[in-house]
């Protein structure tokens, strides 16, 4: 079985969240169970990318809004890259160091598309199964049933993966002659509430639809930033299969970025010196609970709760520590430095994304707080399990999947509803379970045994595509 994952991000050449991840991971997993796979993104014009081996192994050009553009595509080879990927290169369109966050985004996500099926057609690839990644690529199923250019393609099975529905892509009708010429008939496909809207044409011409968490797959279907009624009319043909993470990577026996590696025979001194290393960089009492926050700073993950929850926990807990490492809005940015400035040795925090300080909190933290709006997976609360790090989270998508609350003969701190005082209260739990050591200690020993590998889950998207 020959498999091509489509995405706008793959780690480690280019990342922003969670799709970044699994696209990195789960190819090398079904790799292992014997399925070829490929991985084509963009190109990025990032250190990392000039560091590795480039090979050009194709080239061509696209039509889009009237301009011809030239495409190149590259193999990417190096140590840390560890299955077939390759780039789509496009000057002024697929070159740009960042992922996201330009006025010509929409350019950028067809240029990608229409190029990297004309590539398909011209050197005559073929693929068991086209897997599509987010809205960004969720317009290649409709352009392989319906576009005269892809008539080579037609039949091919597709699978749309949805990592995030509040995410959509959509563009106004007015750019619809940007799209290779089609059989208009089946225009309707597109849109969705007056306007272009490629997750929506991704679901209804999709061979297959999943989530990345059963129940998010289930919340969807009542939240979905308007896209219910669509996901409840299509779900025979949609599910919602669990995300996994990289143990080879995500090892505290072999991880390179820690103070000290350990196991879960010796997780007690292991975590103690990574929180030793942690509390002298920012000034906290090693002794005291340390609380760690790691994620973007919006909406979606309640971080607009933090502040206010993290200086009432604070000021009423006492004896606590708490760290936040993360960048998004800049008015939770600015809070967080002003109680850094208010609470010095009991607050502090990272403005920013640090892959190596990631793994510390990890590791050096006793508790990961991950009170989302929205999760539909998560992999922070894998992360932290995998190193003995309590999750205290919200119930929601992928968090009530795969975090059990004590109360109910688990080894996580759950809560129902993204408000402060929930926070607030949960903090207070987890301080009642850090001074009951046996107990505490002996959680810490058994999340880590706990298997969120990618295996099972690799399986599953073998068997989804077997289904088509």
């Amino acid at each position: 079985m020959k498999i091509l994952h489509a995405s706008f991000e793959c780690y480690p050449i280019a990342k922003v969240g969670g799709l970044a991840d699994v696209v990195g991971s789960l190819p090398k997993y079904q790799s292992n169970l014997n399925v070829k796979t490929l991985v084509v993104i963009p190109y990025y014009e990032k250190s990392f990318v000039k560091q590795q081996k480039l090979k050009e192994v194709s080239s061509g050009s696209i039509l889009l809004d009237n301009t011809d553009y030239n495409y190149k595509v590259f193999s990417i080879s190096g140590d840390k890259i560890k299955n077939d990927i390759c780039l789509i290169h496009i000057t002024n369109l697929l070159d740009r160091e960042e992922v996201y966050g330009y006025q010509d985004e929409n350019n950028r996500y067809l240029s990608f598309q229409f190029a990297l099926l004309d590539w398909i057609i011209k050197d005559e690839l073929t693929f068991d199964v086209i897997h599509c990644h987010d809205h960004h690529t969720a317009l290649i199923p409709f352009l392989i049933n319906y576009g005269y250019s892809y008539e080579k393609l037609r039949g091919t099975p597709t699978v749309l993966t949805i990592h995030n529905a509040q995410y959509q892509g959509h563009f106004s009708h007015e750019k619809l002659d940007m799209l290779p010429a089609f059989d208009f008939k089946h225009v309707g496909l597109l849109d969705w509430y007056g306007s272009v809207n490629p997750l929506a044409c991704g679901i209804k011409c999709a061979s297959r639809v999943n989530t990345v968490s059963p129940s998010y797959m289930n919340e969807l279907k009542e939240r979905a930033n308007g896209l219910e009624g669509l996901l409840r009319s299509e779900s025979e043909k949609c599910v919602g299969i669990l995300n996994g993470i990289d143990t080879d990577f995500w090892n505290t026996e072999t991880d390179d970025m820690l103070v000290k590696n350990y196991k879960e025979t010796t997780v007690v001194s292991g975590k103690k010196a990574n929180k030793k290393e942690l509390c002298d960089r920012y000034g906290f009492n090693v002794d005291l609970p340390l609380f760690g926050f790691i994620g973007r700073l919006v909406g979606e993950k309640s971080a607009d709760l933090l502040p206010e929850a993290i200086r009432q926990s604070i000021n009423e807990y006492k004896e606590i520590n708490v760290f936040v490492l993360g960048s998004g809005h800049k008015e939770i940015e600015n809070q967080l430095k002003q109680i850094k400035e208010e609470l010095p040795g009991k607050f502090n925090a990272h403005i920013g994304y640090d892959e190596e300080l990631s793994h510390l909190v990890y590791a050096g933290s006793d508790f990961l707080l991950m009170p989302s709006r929205v999760e539909p997976c998560g992999l922070n609360q894998m992360y932290s399990l995998r190193y003995g790090t309590i999750p205290i989270v919200r119930r929601t998508g992928g968090l009530k999947d795969t975090v059990i609350d004590i109360g109910d003969a688990g080894f996580g701190i759950c809560h129902d509803q993204p408000r402060v005082w929930d926070i607030y209260y949960s903090i207070g739990r987890a301080i009642t379970l850090y001074k009951d050591t046996d107990t505490f200690r002996k959680i810490q020993k058994n999340i880590m045994k706990i298997d969120h590998s990618w295996e099972k889950s690799a399986q599953d998207y073998i068997d989804l595509y077997k289904s088509i």
